[in-house]
Order: structure tokens, then sequence, then C-alpha cells
């Protein structure tokens, strides 16, 4: 963390000429902003004279005539999206975007990565915003500046891309559910959506060449992706359903009862909407115990009606449940698929509402579920793994053991891209970090805690581990263990390593929460 700010210039070559001139930004708007985090600290000056990040290559309009760049701020706040006066070296500023958290979303990014293009006429660029607290299409005239929302609602919008005709948009969105990705078209201009995909999961849809069928990588909750096969609606008048093309899952797969999660809601502490799956035991097996799995990366999300990218997790959360473990997965603080203001929830404070989000869905399985609240677990790896570690320390009342794999123990130790967005830098708001790192809290830890770690994490390092190991050894606690393994990264490859992480997670849980000590 803290790395020196990237200097980003850009240039244009007179071929004729065979003269160079910079691209001149000094216009931009709200370059000088100050941000508001600052003043919480009154005696320290806020420097950062230049807060130009990244610049990305000139998009061209179709006929050659214009072009607009994509920036960003390298306190990742601002994004601009500029016209690009090629003879003077200057810009007219289009679009601004601000968030006094971070610039983020679907098909909003740094680096070059956002959704922008041109829209037919050549004289409206069109691009993704979060203006209205979700990210949605706009168009913005090029000349007069007028802007248009194109798409709007309490839903987000992937990937969007226009039809070879110009005559439609195509794209996905979660608009029935957070959790069901259809794909739709629209109007050029905007209009009603049509659903152009049926079954409840995730469609990622890609057109033929002449967009008269649609083939459609489609999961659900408990079946893998497979690829099928179906007539474009938006051409094809007939409700014929898509056909599955693959069958990729063996017999030993198919064998096994695989559950579909029960998707809930339940209201958290602050009054918020938590989405949540459970997987519940059969009523003969039930040993009233829970288990909270908390997803990484953050921005992720997991609480959805297709084929989890955890599928490992999955599985395992399969196998305490036939051993009568009820389980929970929360799409907490900080999640994708809700919005803005639930990306931005965990904004100088990680382990805030993000954590209180697992302790509130805590409390409703006690409620609801018939859960014995001494008997509740917690695990997860990279951010779910930084999760357990503040649940095990801040709220050890709720939580009687954890297992925390290839976790953050301190904020400061991880990369600047991702954690600046969040918690800005140690030298400008270091009290962010300080109520966000896990070693600080170390003291509080009550129950039994499993530390995972690869030596070879190339994400979150080894030493992370070591230095709260050597924390909680100075702090004479006892009841925690640490398995290392060494040949492991960050995603651990080795099939070993796998079993060997999820029999010491589940012996872990049996012993603490059962008192049932393991036989092999």
């Amino acid at each position: 963390m803290g790395d020196a700010p990237s200097e980003y210039k850009l240039y244009i070559y007179d071929i004729k000429g065979r003269h160079t001139y910079p691209v001149v930004l000094d216009n931009l708007e709200g370059l000088d902003y100050i941000p508001e985090y600052t003043k919480d600290y009154p005696d320290k000056p806020y420097e950062n004279e230049d807060r130009i990040s990244y610049i990305s290559e000139p998009k061209w309009s179709s006929d050659g005539k214009h072009a607009v760049l994509d920036i960003n701020a390298n306190d990742y706040k601002d994004r601009w999206i500029v016209l690009l006066n090629l003879e003077k070296g200057t810009i007219t500023n289009l679009n601004h975007q601000h968030d006094e958290a971070w610039i983020a979303g679907p098909g909003i990014s740094s680096y070059g990565r956002s959704n922008l293009g041109w829209m037919p006429d050549n004289k409206n660029i069109w691009y993704m915003s979060e203006k209205t607290g979700y990210a949605h299409i706009y168009k913005t005239n090029i000349s007069t500046k007028k802007t248009k929302a194109l798409t709007s609602g309490t839903f987000e919008i992937y990937n969007p891309f226009i039809s070879k005709d110009q005559s439609l948009w195509y794209f996905g969105a979660n608009k029935n559910h957070p959790g069901d990705r259809q794909f739709y078209s629209m109007p050029i201009q905007g209009g009603k959506l049509k659903q152009l995909t049926e079954k409840t999961g995730r469609n990622d849809v890609t057109l033929s060449p002449d967009e008269q069928f649609m083939a459609i990588l489609y999961s659900n909750s408990n079946t893998p992706t497979e690829l099928y096969l179906k007539p474009n609606p938006q051409f094809n008048k007939s409700s014929e359903s898509a056909k599955q093309i693959t069958h990729s899952t063996t017999k030993a797969f198919n064998s096994y009862s695989w559950r579909t999660p029960e998707n809930i809601t339940y209201t958290a502490s602050d009054g918020a909407t938590v989405y949540a799956h459970v997987f519940q035991p059969k009523t003969e097996v039930k040993n009233n115990a829970a288990i909270v799995f908390v997803h990484g990366a953050g921005y992720l999300q997991n609480v959805h009606q297709w084929w989890s990218s955890y599928f490992r997790e999955y599985m395992f959360h399969n196998l305490l449940v036939d051993n009568g473990y009820t389980v929970i997965n929360i799409d907490y603080r900080g999640s994708a698929g809700y919005g803005r203001d639930w990306r931005t929830g965990i904004y100088r404070h990680m382990g805030g509402k993000d954590l209180s989000d697992q302790v509130d869905g805590v409390n409703y399985l006690v409620e609801n579920y018939g859960i014995d609240k001494n008997k509740v677990g917690i695990y997860g790896g990279s951010y779910g793994g930084f999760i357990t570690l503040m649940g095990m320390f801040n709220e050890a009342d709720t939580f009687k053991a954890g297992a925390a794999i290839r976790s953050v123990g301190d904020w400061a130790a991880y990369n600047h891209g991702y954690t600046a967005r969040i918690l800005n830098t140690p030298t400008t708001d270091s009290l962010a970090y300080r109520k966000s790192s896990p070693i600080y809290f170390a003291d509080g830890l009550k129950g039994d805690l499993l530390i995972l770690h690869g030596m070879v994490d190339d994400n979150v390092h080894f030493q992370d581990m070591v230095r709260l190991s050597q924390r909680l050894i100075e702090l004479e606690k006892h009841n925690w263990e640490m398995a290392i393994y060494p040949v492991e990264r960050h995603g651990f490859v080795e099939p070993s390593s796998w079993t060997d992480e999820y029999t010491r997670i589940y012996n872990l849980f049996q012993k603490s929460l059962l008192g049932i000590l393991p036989t092999d």
C-alpha cells in the first residue's frame, strides 16, 4: 500500500509537420477536489498535485472525425469522458463522474475496461454510469452536451453492445431479481426492454454472426454451466425453448442430489435488506449448529441463482448439511449486484457493516431456524478470511469457531490498486486502516481459530499471517492453530491441499461446536 502515483501523459504526433505536442488536461472538471475524509485530519495538509491517472487510447467515431478519451483519477474518486481536439491538443468535458468513495460498478472501471462507444449517428457517445445508484447506459451529445439515460431502474446493466444493423441494444440485466441474469434487447434510443432468455439463473449470450441465433452459457444454483442454443426471439416469433447442446457432468456427479439453496432476505441492524442463501438439513439429522460462509473478493456476488464460482465450497456445504449443519451464505455490504450504495458500504471501514451483516444473519437463523446461538461457526477465504478474523476478534460472542483461509491481517500490507479505493492510503487515512485491520483486534479472540495459508501466496502474502501469528503468541492466546501449505499460492491447485483444508475445517466445527473429536 501507498505506491507512488503513476504519472500519465498523452501526446499527439503530427505526421505531416513531424512534431509532437501534449494533450492539455488542465480544464478537467473537479481536478482540484479535496476528499471529504481529510476533514478527519485538520492538522495534516492534503497533497495530490497531479490527480490524473490512467488515460485511455482515443475512441474514434466510425466516420473518423471525432475521438473521446476515458480518464481516471489516481484517488479513484473521479472519471472523465472528454472530447479530444486534435489540432489544438485540448479537451472538452462531456461527462464527469464523481464518487466520494470510489468510482466503479458494472461497465465502469479503470485501465480501459469500461463500456463506452459511439452511437450510430456519430454525434453522441454512450457509456455506463451509476448516476442513479445503479449501473445504466447513458448517451451524451458531443456538441450540446445534452445527456439522456437510455435505461433506468433499481437493477444493473451488464455488457451492453449495439446490434449490427444499429437499431437495437443487447445486454444482460438482473431486472427480475438481483440473483437472476437475463439477456435483453431494447430500441437504440431507449424504450421497453424485451427479455430474450427465459431460464432463471445466469444466461451469458453470444449471438450468431447474423444475430438469428443465441448461444447461451446457462447454469442454475445446483447445475454447472452448459451450452444451449435458441433462435433469437427478436427475429423469430415462435416460443421455441433453448436446446441444451452439451452435457458435461459425470454419472458420479449426477448420482448425488445437489441442493438448491433457499433464497431469503432479512433486515440488517441498520434497516437494510440483506440477501442470503440458506442450506437446511433434514429434521432427523439437524444438530442446531450453523456455519456462515463468507465469499471472497469483496465486490463479488454469491447469493445468486446460477452455478457458483465457489463450487468447492458449495459441495462442502452439501456435506455439512448431510451432517446436520445449517449453512448461510450472505451477500454482505460491498457485494456486487445491488447498486452503488451497497458496493460502497465498506468505504473507510472494512469489517464494519460487512461484518455486522454476518452477525445479523446469525441472529436471523437463531430466531427463525432453531439454531443454538452457542453453536455458530464462520469460514471463508481471502476477503472471507479477513471477515472471519474480524468476526472471531470483534464478535467473539457470536462466533465460537472460525477458519480463516488466505486472509488479510493488515490492509497496509495488501496491494494498492484494490485497497486504496476503499481505505484511501495509510499516510492520508490512517484511521481507516487502524479500524479495518484484524491484527489490531487480535486480543478479542475467545473461540477456536484455524488459520490456513499458502506459503507462496502471490496475492495475500504469507508474511501477513506470520505477523498475525506472532501477535497471537505475544497476547498469550492458545486457542488457535495454523495450517501451512508450502506449495500453494492464493488459489490452491493440488487436490491434496484442498482435501486437507476442508478436512481440517470440518474437524474444527465438529470439535468446537459439537464436541465431537475426529476419528481419523
